[in-house]
């Protein structure tokens, strides 16, 4: 089932045109990762995918529901994990968790479980005292994704969710994700190409505003008749990045 279409998706700012008729299908428990250098259209894309800004023309339909009609109903199925953590740092791990539960209507019983839920999944039972601000930047990502979930959303963004983190915490957010996948519909973006081909089932690339190609990385580098997604990906986003 199709959690995700854009019909002709367009963008427009004065004379800049950030997104030129996007046309995508992203089906139900996928994880799409959708890449491009700096102004390549990435961030705008999702900005109106999770109804944050209205596309100038076209149109997305979320779950059946249009992003032009459905704003409000959409924002109830979906939720963002952004590039900028997204944690109050004076509270704990557990007050972060149940606080954003109460945001969404859990009362405080429910925060408290929903929260305890997210510390086993995330495996923060050893910090969850802990200030967010005193965490390392790979536990702070963990909190910010931990927190996007416990709204039980059925799509998640996920923006440079392992920015800056070091190989080892890396590779841990890594199995976090890959452990959501088929249970939520994830879109990712990240500049990290070996990120995007471990943890996705297909890839879309775009530059300069326009959807470049699409397919698993191995199609991708079939596609472009190159030896590395890397290589593939230069040739397709038009500039190395």
């Amino acid at each position: 089932m199709i959690a995700i279409e854009t019909f002709n998706l367009c963008k427009q700012y004065k004379d800049v045109v950030a997104v030129n008729n996007l046309n995508i299908q992203i089906n139900q428990g996928e994880l799409f990762s959708l890449l491009g250098v700096n102004g390549a259209g990435k961030t705008t894309t999702i900005k109106m995918l999770s109804c944050l800004i209205k596309p100038t023309s076209g149109d997305s339909k979320i779950l059946n529901k249009s992003i032009l009609n459905d704003s409000l109903l959409i924002k109830e199925l979906l939720n963002v994990s952004p590039q900028e953590t997204a944690i109050a740092p004076n509270l704990s791990v557990r007050e972060n968790l149940e606080f954003i539960a109460g945001i969404y209507g859990s009362n405080k019983k429910e925060a408290k479980v929903k929260a305890t839920e997210m510390i086993n999944s995330f495996e923060l039972s050893s910090i969850e005292n802990k200030k967010a601000k005193t965490l390392s930047g790979g536990w702070q990502r963990h909190l910010s994704i931990a927190m996007a979930l416990i709204s039980n959303p059925k799509i998640l963004f996920l923006d440079e969710p392992t920015l800056g983190l070091d190989v080892l915490a890396r590779r841990k957010l890594w199995a976090i994700i890959n452990s959501m996948k088929g249970k939520v519909t994830i879109i990712l973006t990240t500049h990290y190409l070996e990120e995007a081909v471990a943890l996705s089932n297909r890839i879309a690339i775009m530059a300069k505003g326009e959807l470049k190609a699409i397919g698993t990385s191995d199609e991708l580098i079939q596609q472009t008749n190159t030896k590395t997604f890397e290589d593939a990906f230069v040739s397709l986003a038009g500039e190395r990045g």
